[in-house]
């Protein structure tokens, strides 16, 4: 065991270089660090919302709705089959139980039935006499859920890196929820006003058939609805609604970007359809020269400009009385797609800096006062050995850092614990071997065998409890969340090197020293 080849303790010496290396970044100022482009490593490790102040949300998405969606879709789809067979039907509002439809003539029910009965893969037909009810399936709810959240998340995180922020936690927590963690965010309204926006925009015609009071004193135009208006400059010139057409003329899923601008020394927005969006898009101005277009963002016309003439490019701005903020908002927000469904802010924690700052500060006491003790501890019980060990101890911390900084990893205030755990736990395996090399030196052994048989003895132990450890760690990982994962990571990271530090460092010093030295007696 105390043996070691060249190529071993090579490896062992720039294993501890490369820690001392990429660990070192750590410990210089920003402005000092290398260059991406430099060969040096240039990695920090990332602090947590806890430790650097920041902004906490937990949402919840209204999963409800997507299905309702998805229902009034499909019953669109039954309608347009059955009027192709001149079935005439009357629609009902889309439930959570399903697509429902009305057959107005009895005797048409039964072929309505037929038509509709795979209308659609994964769903089931219920209801009775003249109607109809189409729902999906168990396993086509399921998916349907899983694939609107995580959409979600996708369109968040979208949105967060737009605000210009560094190593955000985005995560799915439970069936519905989103938690969202932006260190060193200064503006945590600006968060909170651009994750409660749903942001699907779609173009409509305006109705030019009735004024808004008119279809509300003799009954709404077929196929048109009244939306509210959001432009401020709308409401001050008295029109605080619009009658629309119910028809999506162009979508907002056929934007491809969407830039801040200033037309006429005002901020407006800018936007680009793709080929097919862009194509739609002419067509409709070619068509409607004359008529007003709205532009709708989650159901409220934020412009409505007169189509003077066709619009060929794919592209076109959006006007209002927006402020150079909002301009900037909204076009991140389009940039960023819709989200599938509404969100609704559950929990929202603020961490100012200097609460951040206080953390530190406490984990470092706390850290540089466990090592201080361990340290102490090691010197007056082991005497030589105990140096070794502190020294193994001082290179294991330096290889959690460095490994932390190599995989940016996020250090959170828990994480800081796991470290201070991780201080203990690394001289754990060397103070069982010392204390078996010195129940072998009682029984006689020279030194040379204690220590050999002192390691030889001991491994199985270290090995047991250091590898339940790790089990220990690698489950909080996977069923924890947040602060839990942050512990985690730091334990994990630390059994490892504390492993390598124990077993491999110390070892290597020990054995250096008896082959230089070749003593007789071992105080220990």
């Amino acid at each position: 065991m105390l043996y070691f080849t060249k190529w071993k303790a090579a490896l062992v010496l720039i294993v501890c270089a490369l820690g001392v290396v990429y660990a070192a970044p750590n410990f210089l100022p920003k402005d000092v660090l290398p260059t991406e482009s430099s060969f040096l490593p240039s990695k920090q490790i990332n602090l947590g919302l806890d430790l650097r102040g920041g902004s906490h949300m937990l949402l919840e998405v209204d999963t409800d709705s997507v299905v309702r969606e998805r229902y009034e879709a499909l019953a669109d789809s039954i309608r347009t089959e059955l009027r192709k067979e001149k079935i005439r039907n009357r629609p009902r509002e889309a439930t959570m139980k399903g697509a429902e439809v009305t057959v107005l003539n009895p005797e048409d029910a039964e072929k309505a039935r037929e038509l509709v009965r795979n209308i659609e893969p994964n769903t089931v037909m219920s209801g009775e006499g003249n109607n109809i009810i189409v729902s999906y399936n168990e396993t086509a709810m399921k998916e349907l859920v899983d694939r609107a959240l995580s959409q979600s998340v996708e369109v968040v995180r979208r949105r967060v890196d737009e605000l210009g922020t560094t190593e955000p936690s985005i995560q799915r927590q439970g069936t519905n929820r989103i938690v969202v963690q932006v260190p060193g965010l200064d503006d945590p309204s600006r968060l909170r006003a651009i994750l409660g926006r749903t942001a699907k925009m779609n173009f409509h015609l305006v109705n030019a058939q009735k004024t808004v009071s008119d279809a509300r004193a003799t009954g709404l135009p077929p196929g048109t609805m009244i939306l509210p208006a959001a432009d401020q400059g709308d409401r001050a010139a008295g029109i605080h609604e619009y009658l629309v057409d119910r028809r999506i003329v162009v979508s907002g899923d056929n934007l491809v970007d969407s830039q801040p601008t200033f037309s006429d020394g005002r901020p407006v927005v800018s936007f680009r359809f793709d080929a097919a969006g862009g194509a739609r898009f002419g067509d409709v101005t070619s068509k409607s020269a004359g008529r007003s277009l709205a532009i709708v963002l989650d159901g409220e016309v934020i412009s409505a400009p007169r189509i003077n003439e066709p619009i060929l490019g794919g592209s076109g701005i959006i006007t209002g009385q927006f402020s150079v903020q909002e301009a900037n908002d909204l076009s991140l927000l389009l940039r960023a797609g819709a989200l599938p469904a509404p969100m609704q802010i559950l929990e929202e924690r603020s961490v100012g800096p200097g609460l951040g700052q206080d953390s530190v500060e406490a984990g470092e006491i706390a850290a540089v006062l466990g090592l201080v003790f361990v340290i102490a501890f090691m010197v007056i019980s082991y005497g030589r050995f105990g140096i070794y060990a502190d020294i193994a101890l001082m290179l294991n911390l330096i290889l959690v850092l460095a490994v932390m900084s190599v995989l940016q990893a996020t250090l959170t205030l828990p994480g800081i614990a796991g470290i201070v755990l991780t201080v203990g736990m690394a001289v754990d395996a060397n103070v069982l071997i010392f204390e078996r090399i010195r129940e072998e030196r009682r029984n006689g052994r020279t030194v040379i065998n204690a220590i050999d048989a002192g390691y030889r003895s001991a491994m199985s132990t270290i090995l047991d409890a250091n590898i339940t450890t790790l089990i220990a760690a690698l489950v909080l990982f996977s069923f924890g969340s947040g602060p839990i994962k942050g512990f985690a990571v730091t334990l994990a990271i630390g059994i490892v090197t504390s492993m390598f530090s124990a077993i491999w460092l110390t070892r290597l010093l020990i054995a250096g020293w008896i082959k230089r030295r070749r003593p007789t007696e071992l105080v220990l």
